[in-house]
């Protein structure tokens, strides 16, 4: 079982090709976890990607774009550990743990207040 096993999900009233767009540069994946080393092993297109994790952590991350209505479910999932040699405290694991939780998620609704561009609930896209 990873230390780190993070999973998030959030709607995004936009459709999956535009979800996808936000994940294509890499430049972008530094700006969201500046701390991990990523590389692609499986590019899903507008399904998503999936990446292998260096650095601060060392494991596996998703992100699965689900088409759901007229919209997307984000799905984010971190699987991962602290690299060999790192002191594994309890109350470290815990803050490190929560610290990934607040970033997936300030990722998915920086994404959502940006892709959605002020559309207002219940209205169609550019309304």
């Amino acid at each position: 079982m990873p230390e780190v096993d993070v999973i998030d999900e959030t709607f995004l009233a936009v459709p999956p090709a535009t979800v996808a767009r936000a994940f294509t540069d890499p430049g972008a994946w530094r700006r969201f976890w500046p701390d991990l080393r990523l590389e692609v092993y499986a590019d899903r297109g507008d399904e998503g990607l999936r990446w292998t994790v260096g650095g601060a952590l060392v494991g596996t991350m998703e992100v699965w774009l689900e088409p759901v209505l007229d919209g997307t479910v984000l799905h984010y999932f971190l699987r991962a550990d602290l690299p060999a040699g790192t002191a594994t405290r309890r109350g470290r694991l815990t803050r490190e743990k929560t610290r990934r939780q607040l970033a997936a998620k300030a990722v998915a609704l920086d994404l959502k207040a940006l892709l959605e561009d002020g559309r207002r609930p219940g209205c169609p896209p550019g309304n």
